[in-house]
């Protein structure tokens, strides 16, 4: 921590009893999380960084402020830049439509950058240990992306988060600059930026150590894979991602620069909204908040930038469970921005409502690569579907809805394709009601990682039509 912290306006309360340390010690006992690292910038300085907890909890080596974490989607800020950047440089029109070849229209870089390029939420992971063997139990054969790179609805109006769409700006950079993407991170952003501790990777290189990921229960994770390093595979101090959110429009025009805050509302009502890389909450008197967050296996990150008073704050942690990383940014947005919106933890949650579709029954088929899967669902009474799946007896479950989908439902049946096998045991299923028809999708995908490592998250389309 830098010389003058009482001197800047609110952070003074973060020293001294039930400050952050105090809050820090008590939330990681509470949680089990392994550590948290903690920082602020004010201008463009940074003014406090600390770290609680242990990065390696079997070699009993403490975090720093100079240990690296995972940053999972907060990346995607990263990414969001470098595309800006390439904009600014004449190297990419952010309104002008990617090559063809998507099977619907072509999306722009700003309706990517904005989730609004048509493409379902999706993300693969693949394990292999330090040696590498295979992980515990992850299956050697990663999901190939190319088989999932297909938008489910036009591009424009809807939002839905998408991995898929920051790794189509991975190429559309690497087409544009002839460089690799973690290259351009770390001599467009990083090196201009002083972010002496970035990196972008499956592992993070070093000098600086980082720190083990964990799951909730204590188990350290293998290095993790994926087919879209564009939307996840940062790394970076807490130090770092705090400067970033401090610096990095700096490096922009200004026109660039305020399109960042550009932010169609993720959801109505509107509330939150999602801009060139950033979530962006507008308050009543006008100012901006900006954030990013991330989560995966071992990952939990935070960055949270307030440019109408020079500051920004970062948290990490190496746990999947995000608890002890809301916990630690509730405590400093209490102190530093009241107005904070706690829905920047889960800016694209829908809030449930209930199922209101008549009964009746709907029969049709999953499309999956290279084969279709049957399926059916009965309407009962009570919120109740019973669903039919492939060769699976049926199963009955409470079912919901929300503003874009009218059957909202959880099934415990596998999907019997091959790479459902690879994502995990449970199968959502997401339709809207549109002439008759029951048109949306079905997802492969496993809660949590209680039991084994976190799985992957693999849409399908699916259509059904209603019983004669």
């Amino acid at each position: 921590m830098l010389d003058g912290l009482d001197r800047l306006d609110g952070l003074g309360s973060l020293d001294g009893p039930g400050g952050l340390d105090e809050v820090c010690a008590r939330v990681l006992a509470e949680t089990g999380c392994p550590s948290v690292s903690v920082a602020v910038a004010a201008g463009e300085e940074l003014v406090l960084a600390r770290a609680y907890g242990w990065a390696d909890v079997a070699a009993g080596r403490p975090a720093t402020p100079g240990t690296a974490y995972g940053l999972a989607s907060t990346t995607k800020a990263f990414t969001a830049l470098a595309v800006c950047l390439a904009a600014d440089r004449g190297l990419l029109d952010l309104d002008a439509p990617l090559p063809a070849g998507f099977g619907r229209t072509a999306p722009t870089p700003r309706q990517l950058l904005q989730h609004r390029g048509g493409f379902p939420s999706y993300y693969d992971f693949a394990y292999a240990a330090p040696d590498g063997s295979d992980g515990s139990d992850a299956p050697g054969d990663a999901v190939d992306i190319a088989r999932y790179r297909r938008q489910l609805h036009e591009p424009g109006a809807e939002f839905e988060y998408a991995n898929l769409g920051y790794q189509e700006l991975d190429r559309l950079l690497e087409a544009a600059t002839g460089r690799e993407l973690g290259a351009l991170l770390r001599e467009w952003v990083a090196e201009p930026l002083g972010l002496t501790g970035f990196a972008f990777g499956p592992l993070h290189p070093g000098p600086a150590p980082s720190a083990v990921r964990y799951t909730p229960d204590g188990r350290a994770y293998p290095p993790c894979h994926t087919g879209h390093p564009a939307a996840t595979s940062g790394w970076a101090t807490a130090g770092d991602v705090a400067l970033f959110a401090r610096r990095s429009l700096g490096l922009l025009a200004p026109e660039t620069a305020a399109a960042v805050h550009d932010a169609p509302a993720i959801s109505a009502p509107a509330g939150l909204g999602y801009g060139l890389g950033r979530v962006v909450q507008r308050t009543p008197d006008g100012s901006v908040i900006g954030s990013h967050g991330g989560g995966m296996g071992g990952v939990a990150s935070m960055m949270v930038d307030l440019p109408g008073r020079g500051l920004s704050l970062a948290v990490l942690a190496n746990s999947t469970d995000k608890t002890a990383r809301n916990a630690v940014v509730e405590y400093l947005t209490s102190v530093l921005a009241p107005e904070f919106d706690p829905r920047h933890f889960a800016p694209t949650a829908e809030p449930d409502l209930p199922l209101t579709l008549p009964p009746g029954g709907w029969s049709g088929r999953i499309t999956a690569p290279g084969t279709t899967v049957p399926l059916a669902v009965t309407v009962r009474p009570g919120g109740l579907v019973e669903v039919r799946l492939a060769d699976h007896p049926p199963v009955t479950v409470p079912a919901l809805a929300s503003a874009r989908w009218d059957v909202r439902l959880v099934t415990p049946l596998q999907l019997p394709v091959p790479d459902a096998l690879l994502a995990g045991p449970a199968t959502s299923l997401e339709l809207r009601l549109r002439e008759g028809e029951l048109t949306g999708r079905a997802v492969a995908f496993k809660s949590g990682d209680r039991d084994g490592f976190l799985g992957c998250y693999l849409p399908y389309p699916c259509e059904l039509r209603r019983d004669s």
